[in-house]
């Protein structure tokens, strides 16, 4: 999207409330990877037009979009795993600040390894996927299967600034990630389960929503 743009959207959105205005700084300062503005406004748009009960995070990181989607959804309750210790204590501090920190549930570890407690807090209305870009489809195969019989789920980051739509990366590490990514948005286009589609906006939000039994 033009950078004009962006920034015209991001002077008309609604201020956020103060604690959520100290997160976004904090996450400047600290060089926390928190969901571009217009790309969460257009996910917190998403979520209110499904009107999901339960929502599964995967990347907390200091819990600045578990807060906007519970402060967006005030009948939702939301599980939301982090596996770097001082991002989820960051985030333990600031939803505890919060009253509707009370409707999210943080759990600390590897995604790939808490399948097994995160399945007590399912089925879920929706999963948003927010973490290693490397990891999305093993996230997704994990995780998909959790979800309610309507649900969708919703993958940040998957034009990752465009560059999945270069021919040629010159880093090695970033490489492998934009050809991991270019997989993965691939894969889920194709997916006989789920119908897809990708929206250019914030750095990219595909949502998958689940088809459900076929007739």
């Amino acid at each position: 999207m033009n950078e004009q743009v962006i920034q015209y959207i991001e002077k008309i959105v609604k201020e956020r409330p103060p604690l959520l205005a100290e997160m976004e700084q904090y996450a400047e300062v600290h060089n926390v990877p928190i969901m571009e503005l217009v790309g969460m406004e257009a996910l917190l748009g998403m979520l209110r037009i499904q009107q999901p009960k339960k929502i599964l995070e995967i990347g907390t990181a200091i819990g600045y979009s578990a807060l906007r989607m519970a402060d967006a959804l005030p009948d939702t309750r939301i599980v939301t795993l982090e596996r770097d210790e001082e991002r989820y204590e960051a985030a333990q501090a600031f939803l505890t600040r919060s009253d509707d920190g009370e409707r999210v549930t943080p759990l600390f570890g590897d995604a790939l390894e808490l399948s097994q407690k995160v399945a007590e807090f399912g089925p879920f209305d929706a999963i948003f996927i927010d973490a290693a870009k490397g990891q999305y489809l093993k996230f997704f195969e994990l995780y998909a299967e959790m979800l309610s019989d309507d649900g969708v789920v919703y993958s940040d980051n998957v034009l990752f600034k465009g560059l999945v739509a270069e021919e040629e990366v010159e880093q090695k590490r970033i490489r492998n990630m934009v050809k991991k990514l270019q997989n993965y948005n691939v894969w889920l286009m194709n997916h006989e389960d789920f119908d897809t589609s990708i929206l250019p906006v914030g750095d990219g939000i595909a949502i998958s929503k689940k088809r459900g039994e076929q007739s």
